[in-house]
């Protein structure tokens, strides 16, 4: 049985959108129905966080919130009602907080695109604290004997990933363009590689090209000293199958059109701000396919999770303090991350 837990507890919240979060002491929720309170154990912190804190995006959340959607803990409380979890087990928050359960697109698969979706750390508080509650028919359960600080980043990351991967329709032996090898990308390149697919790593970093030849890229590009789609184009006679944009540049969005083969399949993970150039005539002509591709359901966050258990896939973090999450924005900013930072608590 887990100790009883204080009152009050520390966070990272974000009070006004700008560029840093305020650490202080908040108060314990009370989990009500369908609900856990759980101790966090670490959580990953995703760009996601750093577009919640600056209010990047069209619809935006409302302050005072606790970003934090990759959060692993122990339950400590039930709220009230029948669980599926139990004191003690170790579960994950993730963007997919909760859903309706009831509309068309939660009846068909596609919980992601519920009207009426909470997205943790951004609807619903989230895991940059000590203790954080989730829905106990959403959360994610963490598999047995893996390493928590790895776990975290699968949450959203992974399964971010993976599910775009899917939605490519990419086929085994088939060419798969990544752009962007940062904290998504790097997890994307590991997940192509266990599924079958002939990896392309793309971004505008040697070090990053050089991390994803080390998780199995056959081929980098250097998107700084010659022109993507050229190379591609050259390397695989024709175009990658697929290509999955998990880069947060304009420019990249724009650069995919020309990595893909005819009838190949462009998927958009990264959320840039602003718009990305497309060439109507090129995507007509060469007959593409453009998907937009928003985190995973509870079945894609189980199967990212058994390739993550199965020693599948291994995503590079970095431990860090809460305190520590203002100095990781700042380096977020500047694309000076490798992998993916976690707070330890």
């Amino acid at each position: 049985m887990s100790t009883v837990a204080p009152q009050t507890f520390n966070a990272a919240v974000v009070e006004k959108f700008g560029p840093e979060v305020t650490i202080k002491e908040i108060d314990l929720p009370k989990p009500g129905p369908n609900q856990a309170l759980v101790k966090v154990l670490t959580s990953g912190i995703c760009h996601t966080d750093l577009h919640a804190l600056e209010g990047d995006w069209p619809v935006k959340p409302e302050p005072p919130f606790v970003p934090g959607h990759e959060g692993v803990g122990e339950v400590v409380e039930l709220g009230p009602g029948e669980h599926d979890v139990n004191v003690g087990d170790i579960v994950g928050n993730a963007w997919l907080w909760s859903a309706c359960g009831t509309c068309e697109f939660c009846i068909t698969g596609r919980e992601t695109h519920c009207a009426d979706a909470e997205y943790g750390g951004y609807t619903q508080n989230g895991s940059f604290g000590q203790y954080m509650l989730v829905d106990t028919r959403y959360a994610a359960r963490i598999p047995e004997g893996v390493d928590y600080l790895e776990a975290a980043p699968i949450l959203c990351a992974g399964v971010t990933v993976y599910k775009a991967l899917k939605v490519s329709e990419t086929r085994p032996g088939q060419f798969m363009a990544i752009s962007g090898i940062g904290g998504l990308g790097h997890i994307a390149v590991q997940y192509a590689v266990a599924m079958g697919m002939r990896v392309i790593a793309v971004d505008i970093a040697d070090d990053k090209l050089e991390l994803a030849s080390k998780l199995g890229a056959e081929f980098t590009v250097n998107a700084l000293n010659e022109d993507p789609g050229e190379a591609v184009q050259n390397y695989t006679n024709g175009g990658a199958h697929g290509v999955l944009v998990t880069a947060v540049h304009e420019k990249a969005f724009g650069q995919a059109l020309g990595m893909a083969r005819s009838a190949g399949t462009i998927v958009f993970n990264g959320l840039p701000p602003g718009e990305f150039p497309a060439s109507v005539f090129n995507v007509v002509f060469k007959g593409l396919t453009i998907r937009g591709s928003l985190v995973g359901t509870r079945q894609d966050m189980k199967e990212a999770l058994d390739f993550f258990a199965r020693g599948l896939v291994k995503p590079t973090v970095t431990e860090c303090a809460l305190e520590d999450v203002n100095d990781v924005f700042d380096r977020m900013r500047n694309g000076k991350i490798d992998g993916r930072i976690a707070i330890r608590y």
